[in-house]
């Protein structure tokens, strides 16, 4: 690298009066839209931030101009109207992708003697005859955008204050969380109220940022002590400004009378996209003792009154998660946990209500099982579910006896189990990866009916897994992520250098509850365990954690890279030791609970604390982090959607 740091010296004058105060190499410029182009439409370079002394310039150079081998090339758009080609970059029709449209070769020293025009008012280039790579001072950048695209690498857009946007630089080794924490050095940025993915630019001169909100006529309140409000609150004093355009944003930056703050400096990165955060859970954790896994219930009738009441749920719940369930009460033990029979009901209630819910599933039944196939070639949200559970169930768990073989009967009550479930919930309907919820019910039931509604209760608490806009996935994610930094920030450390930091790799586990990753004799022992709600209703993030934690010295010591951590992620399945990564999942919820001062949005992970009907103030609202019994939903019935995955709003930052 010294070389290249070399060049950038000599092309721009004295050597001694610039400073290269960072540098990336892997950060490429695009030419293609298409996820898998090929080699040629990708353009390596390195990206620099340079102090020049009276101005520091964000320049990106391809290797080849560093080698002094280099084409040079203009970044273009198609103006449709007039057929010319002008100097534009419109990122903003790509949503996960952006490329450059357009390029035009030159030889070196053009006839003409010509230059592309400016981007943004600026020069392209930091050399005479570069046109192929570009220069901005941050005195003149105005926003930088940061995204993702899904299993992916990051990319960067700058824009100039002129209105002008650079081309796209992709950062293949990543990279792009270094570049902000240098660039904080030399400017504010400041996350925009309106765009979670978009960054503001201030300089640093107090002046100059009053007069920019001055101009803008935010503030209503005078400008005199903003910067000084500004840089200890950025969230507050930017949304405060932004209320009199909207009221959304009115009441979710801070609880009221809330202490809790943003430190000074702080970037105040976007906490609603993981690939954006960086996320400060710091907290002095304690040592993390060992526990031991029980045996499994395996005596039902002394926790029945006469008439058949449960006498204590919760010492039920609380004896299955800590060894589950024995196989030969599963049956009668998982119509319970998944709210098909209530606590407290009677023998006589439960045969009622059997009795009244068999009447309804095969009413239900009988709807999608009387459509002709002329009334289904009209109906296509029908036909497009009878045929995507075609399709998954003939690959459903077909190693296992149950579902092994052609023609086999347990394939036929899982299709229409999964069919009549469609009719129940047409809105949600079926999606790929609820034939892997309902397998192991089915097996474990044996009955068309029982296993339906347990599916029911099972869906009510995963739906939001499945949902088309995929939100409360990408909240797991961010709360997985939240879970972690504070747990192993080293770790966190390692995945962000991977570009692994999203944790996008654990997408499967959560989706459908670790079904791929453990054998189904684990399987059944996991999901009964996880739906007691204990010790916390987000069990499974806490087991993630530990299975992360199982690999911890394997992934830090190796030298992977994204695509080498995802394969090894993948290859776990049918590996993991089940006992064991449950009692680090337990261990793991004790060691944060006993923690003096964890952080509000960790508590909130873990159910401790609600930003909204809990505030922190109030004594009440904390339990006892020592039993897990403590942390339970109030609800006895998991069908409820308190006791299901909690898709939480950003809690506040603690100071």
């Amino acid at each position: 690298m010294g070389s290249i740091r070399n060049t950038i010296m000599e092309s721009s004058g004295s050597h001694n009066s610039h400073k290269v105060v960072f540098e990336k190499e892997g950060v490429y410029l695009h030419t293609s839209s298409k996820r898998n182009a090929d080699q040629s439409s990708l353009i390596p370079g390195i990206v620099y931030l340079v102090d020049r002394g009276t101005e520091t310039t964000l320049e990106w150079r391809p290797l080849e101009e560093v080698k002094g081998n280099a084409a040079q090339f203009l970044f273009t758009k198609k103006d449709t109207s007039n057929s010319e080609e002008v100097m534009t970059f419109d990122p903003g029709y790509e949503p996960d992708w952006a490329v450059i449209s357009t390029i035009k070769t030159r030889p070196h020293g053009d006839a003409t003697g010509s230059r592309p025009a400016a981007v943004g008012g600026l020069s392209p280039g930091g050399s005479a005859g570069s046109l192929h790579s570009f220069s901005v001072p941050l005195s003149e950048l105005h926003s930088l955008r940061r995204s993702r695209f899904s299993l992916g690498r990051s990319f960067m857009v700058l824009t100039s204050r002129g209105g002008g946007t650079f081309p796209a630089l992709h950062f293949h080794r990543g990279g792009t969380r270094g570049l902000l924490r240098a660039l904080q050095r030399y400017v504010i940025l400041a996350p925009s109220p309106v765009d979670n993915r978009l960054f503001l630019v201030y300089p640093h001169d107090s002046s100059a940022l009053s007069q920019s909100f001055d101009e803008l006529q935010m503030f209503d309140d005078g400008t005199h002590d903003l910067v000084s409000r500004f840089i200890q609150d950025p969230y507050a004093t930017t949304f405060g400004g932004f209320s009199k355009v909207t009221n959304f944003f009115r009441g979710a930056l801070r609880p009221p009378d809330s202490a809790l703050g943003r430190p000074a400096g702080s970037l105040g990165l976007a906490e609603d996209e993981p690939e954006f955060e960086l996320i400060s859970c710091e907290a002095e954790l304690g040592p993390r003792l060992p526990v031991q896994r029980a045996e499994p219930l395996d005596k039902w009738e002394e926790h029945l009154d006469p008439e058949g009441r449960v006498l204590n749920p919760e010492r039920v719940k609380e004896q299955i998660f800590r060894g589950g369930v024995s196989p030969s009460l599963r049956r009668e033990l998982w119509k319970f946990l998944l709210g098909f029979y209530p606590w407290e009901s009677t023998i006589q209630e439960r045969q009622d209500i059997l009795r009244k819910k068999t009447d309804e599933y095969f009413r239900m039944k009988v709807q999608w099982k009387s459509v002709s196939e002329e009334q289904e070639m009209r109906n296509s949200l029908l036909r497009g579910y009878r045929s995507l559970i075609d399709r998954d169930v003939s690959r459903t768990d077909r190693c296992h006896s149950f579902f092994s073989g052609n023609d086999n009967p347990g394939l036929t009550l899982l299709n229409d189990v999964l069919m009549t479930y469609c009719m129940y919930n047409f809105d949600l309907g079926y999606v790929q990866g609820m034939s892997d919820l309902l397998s192991p019910i089915l097996f474990i039931t044996q009955n068309e009916v029982e296993a339906f509604w347990c599916l029911v209760g099972f869906m009510e608490l995963v739906h939001h897994n499945f949902e088309e806009s995929q939100e409360a996935m990408k909240q797991q994610l961010i709360q997985l992520n939240i879970l972690l930094r504070t747990l192993d920030p080293e770790l966190c450390d390692f995945l962000d250098s991977k570009d692994s930091g999203t944790l996008c790799f654990c997408f499967r586990w959560l989706l459908i509850w670790f079904k791929r990753e453990f054998s189904f004799e684990d399987v059944l022992k996991l999901w009964e365990v996880m739906w007691t709600g204990l010790p916390c209703a987000n069990l499974h993030l806490l087991l993630a954690c530990a299975i992360l934690d199982s690999q911890r010295g394997e992934l830090i010591n190796s030298d992977f890279d994204f695509n080498d951590i995802l394969k090894h992620i993948n290859e776990l399945n049918m590996k993991l030791d089940l006992e064991d990564l449950l009692c680090r999942a337990e261990s793991i919820f004790k060691q944060l609970t006993a923690c003096p001062d964890l952080p509000v949005k960790v508590q909130a992970v873990l159910g401790l604390f609600s930003p909204v009907e809990a505030p922190l103030s109030d004594p009440s609202s904390q339990s006892d982090p020592s039993s897990p019994q403590s942390e339970s939903r109030t609800a006895d019935s998991p069908s409820q959607p308190e006791s299901s995955i909690e898709v939480l709003t950003t809690p506040p930052s603690e100071p």
